[in-house]
């Protein structure tokens, strides 16, 4: 009896770790969208900036399945900017980093379920890419309508640029 709860209890302690390990890295200060901080011993003075960091996508019916929206995103700083990562705040949305060339980097999902990578996508000075927010609006099952807002993270050197993705989805 006393083993089963050990073993119970070190095998949720082992997961709570990885999931805690792979969450987002947030600053303790953030305020605003874009968000400092020194997660990479190759730091870069790149500031990501977007044209729009929200989107409303209004109704979304369920049986018209999956819809999505590209943000625009520039290396608006001095020097070359490099993408860390890009993950979502839940499983039922999805992004994708597009370069200018048209070359597709992702999916990527939610932190926390399942390992987010890497991408390490260098962006020069002045470069513009997309960032594609995809939402599924079946992902919840019957009991997930009514209002979303979802979030979008775009890690630069320990910098969070944050886009939004709201609707309100019916049957």
């Amino acid at each position: 009896m006393k083993n089963t709860i050990f073993i119970t209890l070190s095998i949720a302690l082992a997961i709570a770790g990885f999931i805690w390990l792979a969450g987002p890295k947030k600053s303790e200060n953030q305020t605003a969208i874009l968000v400092r901080g020194t997660q990479s011993s190759e730091q870069t003075g790149g500031e990501l900036t977007a044209e729009e960091t929200f989107h409303d996508f209004g109704n979304i019916s369920m049986k018209n399945g999956k819809v999505s929206y590209s943000f625009k995103v520039k290396n608006a700083g001095l020097e070359t900017a490099i993408v860390r990562k890009l993950y979502t705040s839940c499983m039922c949305t999805e992004a994708n980093l597009v370069k200018s060339d048209g070359k597709k980097t992702g999916p990527f999902g939610m932190a926390g379920h399942g390992f987010i990578p890497n991408i390490n996508k260098k962006m020069m000075v002045g470069e513009e890419f997309e960032v594609e927010a995809i939402f599924d609006p079946n992902a919840h099952g019957p009991a997930g309508v009514g209002p979303i807002d979802r979030i979008i993270y775009v890690e630069n050197d320990g910098e969070l640029l944050e886009l939004r993705i709201a609707g309100v989805v019916t049957p």
